[in-house]
């Protein structure tokens, strides 16, 4: 296992959430429809006296409540809905609602209109295609109530005004209607933004992703041509050591030694990048305490960076064995020497465990994050220095925190800035790693 292969599950979850919320939706305004027709039928037949079939309207309702308990059985067990799912739901609705109105007055009943409402459900829930069929579908049952009566006739007066059953019925159906549709059109529009808002989401992020992949390809072709001249460069420096014009000058030879280090650092550098574009991932993974990778990890950098003072404390307290990965330190080495360049005087890096997740801090004493950068933070080429090429290294940290199913947060503070990285534990350990090295 590597930790390369561990990816961080999505803020939204990869199911279809939209779909599945929709059909919800439809699950609970059927819901609504089988308390209305039950009231609706009690309160003609017994209150009004106006003879109404029972038998097969109730048929019908039995039936509308099992392919409703149905569609919650099947909601609880779909990982996506499609939109046929959603088209086959409002075909059934349309159906049944056919059938009452046929029974219970046809084209006299003033409840026809309800018809509009799964229109608009079509309109806004289904693809254009689906949609067609839902407004065809309605208006072939509009038709066919018109042209077969039923065994119920009501009266359709007008006349009378608000005292005419009928308008008073129209009154109703409108309301019913108008509320409907205000109340789950709000919730069906907020669920397609959510799911508008996670697919541009998803967009940038494989923007970025294969902004990596580029920089990658462009890094190790880099390294492979730096390769020799290092090699050169380190050779030759080693040769000057021996010299007598430098052997006879310490202060001379002391450059020289410096230079053949930061030479074979930049060597070593270039040999990472090459193993790790070559490397097979998920093999011969290199294990070790956690707290022993951060104070390896906290000893290297500070003996390869000039800061005056390194405040670094440890205070995990577990210390389960983790992988140990170029990438993850790459992103705290990235935030690190992104603190020194601002504040060579002061860089601190806190690392803690809460609720199951490693937590760093990284401060420092500088002029802390732009406001544009705080909101803008991990987007590429977003560097406080004016300087064009800049501003990758928290590009690429973000991501590396992204892709183990964690966080890179930043903050402003009265001292400077606070870069805090959340990992989940889970994410470095192994599979079958529940030792402990205390």
């Amino acid at each position: 296992m590597s930790i390369a292969l561990v990816t961080n599950a999505d803020p939204a979850p990869s199911r279809d959430n939209a779909g599945l919320r929709n059909l919800q939706q439809l699950i609970q305004l059927r819901w609504i429809a089988v308390v209305g027709q039950v009231l609706a039928i009690a309160f003609v037949h017994f209150v009004l006296h106006i003879a109404l079939p029972l038998r097969p309207m109730l048929l019908v309702l039995l039936a509308l409540v099992a392919y409703n308990l149905a569609s919650q059985i099947v909601l609880k067990r779909r990982t996506r809905v499609t939109d046929r799912a959603l088209l086959l739901a409002l075909l059934v609705d349309v159906a049944t609602l056919t059938a009452q109105l046929h029974f219970s007055g046809g084209p006299t009943n003033p409840f026809l209109f309800l018809f509009l409402l799964h229109v608009v459900l079509g309109a806004i829930l289904l693809r254009t295609a689906s949609s067609w069929i839902i407004a065809v579908a309605t208006s072939a049952c509009v038709l066919c109530l018109m042209s077969s009566p039923g065994p119920v006739v009501l009266p359709a007066d007008l006349s009378s005004g608000l005292a005419s059953l009928y308008v008073q019925g129209l009154l109703i159906c409108f309301a019913l209607v108008a509320t409907l549709l205000v109340v789950f059109i709000t919730r069906i529009g907020r669920i397609l933004r959510e799911r508008d808002a996670h697919l541009a989401t998803m967009r940038q992020r494989a923007a970025e992703e294969e902004h990596i992949v580029r920089m990658g390809l462009l890094a190790s072709g880099a390294a492979h041509e730096l390769g020799t001249p290092l090699s050169t460069l380190a050779v030759i420096l080693g040769d000057w050591q021996h010299l007598p014009h430098f052997a006879s000058d310490p202060e001379l030879l002391q450059d020289v030694v410096e230079m053949q280090v930061q030479v074979l650092r930049c060597k070593a550098i270039v040999t990472g990048i090459l193993q790790s574009a070559g490397e097979t991932r998920g093999e011969a993974p290199q294990e070790i305490w956690l707290r022993d990778f951060f104070d390896d990890l906290a000893d290297e950098w500070r003996t390869t960076r000039p800061t005056q003072q390194f405040d670094y404390r440890n205070q995990c307290a577990d210390n389960p064995l983790i992988v140990s990965d170029a990438g993850l330190k790459q992103m705290i080495c990235n935030v690190l020497d992104n603190a020194l360049d601002v504040s060579p005087q002061h860089v601190a890096m806190h690392v803690a465990l809460a609720n199951g997740d490693v937590v760093i801090e990284i401060a420092d004493h500088g002029p802390g994050f732009a406001p544009t950068m705080l909101e803008q933070l991990g987007k590429p080429y977003q560097s406080s220095k004016d300087e064009p090429g800049h501003g990758l290294g928290l590009f690429l940290s973000v991501n590396v925190a992204r892709s183990l199913g964690g966080t890179l947060k930043a903050r402003n503070t009265a001292q400077g800035a606070v870069v805090t990285m959340t990992l989940p534990l889970s994410a470095l350990t192994m599979d079958d790693g529940d030792d402990n090295g205390d």
